[in-house]
């Protein structure tokens, strides 16, 4: 259940001050400030059965095994660090006290460096725990990063986090405590802007309350990531890993649901980009927050956003949600994940807002600023056709605004944006809100325009029938 406000060293306190808790701390790399904070508050003794702090790399691999990849700040090796010191934690005081006895152990491998480096800034932390004496092993997963400028500030702030994970872990995780109360507690005693949790995962028998799906959109909605990538069978996984070196091909949409068009449109885009690249790209499907907001009188809608994944599972595609409604900015968080192609594919119908001056007047250099941003030597538009009875506009027939139509024709004919191929048969008209609306009067005629695999998940889980 939740607990009053404490600061980091009250927290240290409470956990000390617990007879029936007991655990190890094993941090290595750049991650050694956890265990000072209780040791800092006194009593540490009846808490603390053993300290890890293992820096040299040589003498981490011999403690835990070395990576396949050579890497150290790795999920991986938060697994095994936690495996590890909890077997010998309970083969070494399971006999004497594990009757009366919640073991716990904490763990981390972390990176910092100076802010010029943003990217080297993070770690993986981990708490592995009991939530009663002899009960199983339950375990939170964070991959936490850090923003402060100077080494010596991240450090605290990990220090903070990790208290946290371990505090919360040990009261907070019984099915009294909401979604939106244990993220902010994995953050309290933290100014706003000093960290960001892109990766939360709960696991173990205890645990089954939690739905994984959903604690990732609170760090969205606490403003603690950028996006949550969710993979074909809707973990959630670290973008930055899963992405890396790899091209991207990403749809937008609201998909609720996804229908017929949607995924033939992404099959005559990945068809074009596979042969341009000679790699076949990884396939995200994108939802911005607004679209799981904007029925929900400005809260979140969980539920639909369930329903969305769980109809999109059996496609096989990558899930991103992000906070972004412009394309340039999913570019630029996407263009942090992988120097590969990116590749966004759009209707001709949205040309008119993507030139719209407006969007970019918090730019400083405004509509360049937003294009220099959209578009460099390994990232383009896709533009699928919009068609009218008489009309099929397409990106090389549209025309913006004379102002604007030598900096449409200057990309065009770089192939910044380009027309998707062999879209003629493809009936663009179809849109979400009107199959849904289909569904939601009962009229069978939508099965005809989404998919057979997600007809199938909408009908047998009763998907999108309550309003529009």
């Amino acid at each position: 259940m939740q607990t009053p406000d404490k600061t980091t060293l009250q927290k240290c306190v409470q956990i000390n001050a617990d007879p029936g808790l007991y655990g190890t701390f094993a941090e290595i790399g750049a991650g050694q400030e956890v265990a000072r904070h209780f040791f800092v508050a006194g009593r540490a003794s009846q808490t603390v059965a053993k300290t890890m702090s293992a820096y040299d790399m040589t003498f981490s691999d011999d403690i835990y095994g070395r990576e396949d990849s050579g890497r150290y700040v790795v999920e991986s090796r938060l697994h095994k660090m936690l495996d590890h010191e909890m077997q010998l934690l309970q083969e070494r005081l399971g006999p004497d006290r594990g009757d009366k006895t919640r073991f716990f152990v904490f763990a981390d491998t972390v990176a910092t460096s100076r802010q010029s480096n943003k990217s080297r800034c993070h770690g993986w932390m981990g708490v592995a725990f009991q939530t009663r004496p002899n009960g199983p092993v339950n375990r939170l997963i964070l991959h936490v990063r850090m923003l402060d400028a100077f080494r010596l500030q991240q450090q605290e702030a990990l220090g903070i986090v990790g208290v946290n994970a371990i505090h919360s872990a040990l009261f907070l995780t019984d099915n009294k405590c909401s979604n939106a109360d244990f993220i902010e507690s994995l953050v309290h005693n933290l100014k706003d802007g000093r960290v960001q949790v892109d990766m939360i995962h709960l696991s173990g028998e205890d645990m089954g309350h939690w739905d994984n799906r959903v604690l990732p959109l609170e760090l969205l909605s606490r403003d603690l990531t950028e996006g949550v990538l969710f993979s074909e069978t809707n973990k959630m996984i670290l973008p930055s890993e899963c992405l890396f070196r790899k091209p991207v091909l990403v749809l937008r949409g609201s998909f609720r649901p996804f229908t017929n068009k949607n995924l033939e449109i992404i099959q005559a885009a990945c068809e074009q980009i596979s042969k341009k690249i000679n790699q076949t790209p990884v396939v995200l499907l994108e939802i911005t927050m607004a679209h799981l907001i904007e029925k929900n009188d400005g809260d979140v809608d969980f539920q639909d956003f369930l329903a969305r994944i769980e109809s999109l599972e059996p496609l096989g595609f990558y899930k991103l949600i992000t906070h972004f409604p412009l394309f340039h900015q999913v570019k630029t968080y996407l263009r942090e994940q992988t120097g590969e192609q990116i590749s966004m594919v759009m209707g001709a119908g949205l040309l008119d807002k993507l030139y719209e001056p407006e969007f970019y007047k918090d730019l400083g250099g405004g509509i360049m600023e937003a294009f220099g941003q959209l578009f460099d030597e390994k990232a383009n538009l896709l533009v699928y056709p919009y068609k009218t009875a008489d009309l099929c506009l397409t990106a090389k027939s549209y025309f913006p605004q004379d102002h604007l139509s030598h900096l449409h024709q200057f990309l065009v004919r770089n192939n910044n944006i380009i027309d998707i191929a062999n879209c003629d048969d493809i009936d663009t008209d179809v849109r979400s809100q009107d199959v849904r609306q289909l569904l939601v009067d009962g009229n069978p005629e939508w099965e005809k325009l989404v998919p057979d695999s997600v007809r199938d998940v909408i009908k047998s889980k009763g998907l999108f029938t309550k309003g529009v």
